[in-house]
């Protein structure tokens, strides 16, 4: 199984549920390019409210696209000073606010 993720560390001023409905949107578009089920079978992410912290699971095309998509939506929306963006192999990312820090877009 292959364990490719990206770790999205949010800034203070991004409010919570804009980062919720900017995650739910990006799974909207993978929906409508892939289909509500294989996105169901194959998406795979979590959202830590208090951290402030989305993790995504890229191992598969459909997390591929969701990363991909939703990395253009909160840089578009929050400025790419508003998130921190690590590609992370297995493990290294737990969302418990420790993941290390990249500016978006920056090479990691």
């Amino acid at each position: 199984m292959n364990t490719e993720r990206y770790c999205y560390q949010f800034k203070d001023k991004v409010p919570v549920r804009d980062i919720e409905e900017t995650l739910m949107l990006a799974l909207l578009a993978v929906e409508s390019m892939h289909g509500r089920t294989r996105v169901r079978m194959d998406g795979r992410f979590r959202l830590d409210k208090k951290e402030r912290v989305c993790v995504i699971h890229a191992g598969t095309r459909i997390g591929g696209d969701l990363a991909k998509i939703f990395t253009g939506f909160v840089t578009r929306e929050f400025g790419d000073d508003a998130v921190d963006i690590v590609h992370e192999p297995a493990h290294s990312c737990t969302g418990q606010g420790n993941c290390r820090a990249a500016a978006a877009g920056a090479a990691v």
